[in-house]
């Protein structure tokens, strides 16, 4: 698997930020930094929130990892510290503010998360492989399945639940659920550091019932997609 340091010097490069070789070699430090004090119970249970909370926030988990990690809250993993990089810093947090207010905003949000389908989920499988990858090749790769997995399966229900919502001409709750997915990213990444066993279990809970409302939704969009579709046609019979 690429490096993970390289990975986001490539992402930087393409939003157009652009990096002499002397800023590149400095991420690239940083990439091999790190206390690796949390320990296995605490690495596994941030590799899956990572993952998890790539498909609601990519860059929101990038930014808050890379803030705790660079004001001491949380001792990151090697193949996590270049998020504490100051280059990385600035921009997640400038891609954190544009998702932030985009995210809010009906019909917005869903051509932002058609946009960003693409890269959230290798992006979490590429973040949940940096919190295990001191541990080997093996471990590395299980973490980046795992954490590829959590982003497909939040992206989804994050996906279907904001078309869902768009089809109410009303604003409010929209902004309510992206409100409840800001929680959600912060509560994860806390729970999973600090209580990675309670954040285990509840994690299992998240995604029982992201699928059963993910499968719900996706009906209810198929059956008004066919409605529209009566409608538009002028067709007194559903096809």
């Amino acid at each position: 698997m690429e490096p993970l340091w390289h990975s986001i010097v490539q992402g930087l490069h393409g939003i157009g930020i652009h990096l002499d070789d002397r800023a590149a070699g400095s991420i690239a430090a940083a990439g091999t930094q790190g206390s690796g004090a949390m320990d296995l119970p605490n690495l596994v249970a941030l590799a899956a929130a990572l993952g998890w909370a790539s498909g609601f926030r990519l860059y929101a988990v990038v930014f808050l990892v890379g803030a705790a990690g660079q004001a001491g809250w949380i001792a990151l993993p090697p193949g996590l510290a270049v998020l504490q990089h100051p280059v990385v810093l600035i921009a997640s947090g400038v891609l954190l503010g544009v998702e932030f207010f985009a995210d809010k905003i009906p019909g917005v949000d869903s051509l932002w998360d058609l946009m960003q389908s693409v890269i959230r989920i290798p992006a979490g499988a590429a973040l949940a492989a940096g919190a295990l990858g001191a541990d080997g090749a093996t471990a590395a790769t299980l973490a980046a399945l795992l954490g590829g997995t959590l982003a497909a399966t939040s992206q989804a229900a994050k996906t279907t639940t904001r078309a869902a919502i768009n089809t109410s001409p009303e604003p409010f709750s929209n902004l309510l659920a992206s409100l409840v997915e800001d929680g959600l990213v912060v509560g994860a990444v806390w729970l999973a550091v600090t209580h990675p066993f309670v954040f285990g279990g509840a994690l299992l809970i998240a995604l029982a019932l992201m699928a059963v409302v993910t499968v719900t939704l996706f009906r209810f969009l198929r059956a008004a997609w066919r409605r529209l579709s009566v409608f538009l046609s002028g067709s007194p019979k559903a096809v």
